[in-house]
């Protein structure tokens, strides 16, 4: 017997409506309706307005902080597995608590495998996120996760912009990695800044190992919360005789003052994905749309169709 694809519906959390309608525009459906009801207190109840009974469904959120993101999907989650969905697709532009991914020190936890259990007890049965924090995350899950690569974004707009003595750089040690796989595909130099942390969202000191005289620089990093990282990295390289720095980083968090200092810092361009929703307070940040990417790997999965293209840095 043939198999029969049925309709996939898709719907979205509060904070990431905005993507989710250019995500279900993409793939061709209209965005499903869910109502939220909140309760004085805060507490607050998704309900789906519609039948999803039989139905594969994808749920678009990013679970950024504060916790109410991640508390928002966990909801919509178990609501459709209450509702007797099929497939239950979570798809998180942006996985939340991924810097938890491991015990630094005594007596903390592991956050991101908490997340992913979390996720999984509440009924999801597949997982689509884009550029996690530390790939090795995929495997505190039980369930397919499928890993995409916002480089399939940034990289036609970097070459776009056609820069002479190109230089790929990354802001820290843990990024060496991805800074060689889009050194590769530009085929340029890479250089790599060593900082060393006080304590969380503060550097005591940065050092850069490689050469940046004469280059125009692209910092590539996963995500941008204060900033601090990025604006004195871009600050040290045009001391040291760059002459341009860009960065590309998949998710804007943007959190404290941010903003401040991406437009006091000597950062040309912030070239972001909208994962998390940016507010229009810089002239320098650039945002890219990851929805057609997230809409294509969906109608594949739906479809039942290779999506091992995505996979590919």
């Amino acid at each position: 017997m043939p198999l029969v694809i049925t309709e996939a519906k898709i719907f979205a959390c509060t904070q990431s409506t905005v993507l989710g309608e250019k995500i279900a525009k993409s793939f061709g459906a209209e965005l499903g309706n869910v109502i939220t009801s909140t309760y004085s207190d805060g507490e607050f109840q998704p309900s789906y307005e519609e039948s999803i009974r039989g139905t594969r469904i994808f749920i678009i959120g990013s679970t950024n902080p504060g916790p109410e993101n991640l508390m928002e999907m966990l909801l919509m989650i178990d609501a459709a597995k209450r509702a007797s969905a099929r497939h239950i697709t979570a798809v998180l532009p942006y996985f939340g608590w991924a810097r938890q991914d491991r015990k630094d020190k005594p007596r903390v936890p592991i956050a991101a495998k908490l997340v992913a259990k979390m996720l999984e007890a509440a009924g999801a049965t597949r997982i689509i996120t884009m550029d996690l924090h530390a790939d090795q995350i995929q495997g505190f899950f039980e369930k397919p996760v499928d890993h995409l690569f916002a480089s399939t974004i940034f990289l036609p707009y970097l070459k776009s912009l056609n820069l002479d003595n190109l230089t790929i750089a990354s802001p820290d040690m843990g990024g060496s990695k991805r800074a060689y796989a889009y050194s590769k595909a530009l085929e340029s130099d890479v250089v790599i800044c060593y900082k060393q942390r006080a304590k969380a969202n503060v550097i005591s000191h940065m050092e850069l190992i490689g050469d940046v005289t004469g280059k125009n620089v692209v910092l590539v990093d996963d995500m941008v919360d204060t900033a601090g990282t990025l604006t004195k990295a871009a600050d040290l390289m045009m001391e040291r005789g760059a002459i341009s720095v860009r960065a590309i980083c998949t998710h804007p968090i943007l959190s404290g003052n941010a903003y401040e200092k991406i437009n006091k810092s000597k950062l040309e361009e912030l070239i972001v994905t909208d994962s998390i929703p940016v507010k229009p307070l810089s002239d320098k940040i650039k945002v890219l749309s990851c929805a057609d990417l997230f809409a294509d790997v969906m109608e594949k999965v739906h479809n039942n169709q290779s999506i091992s293209s995505k996979f590919v840095m």
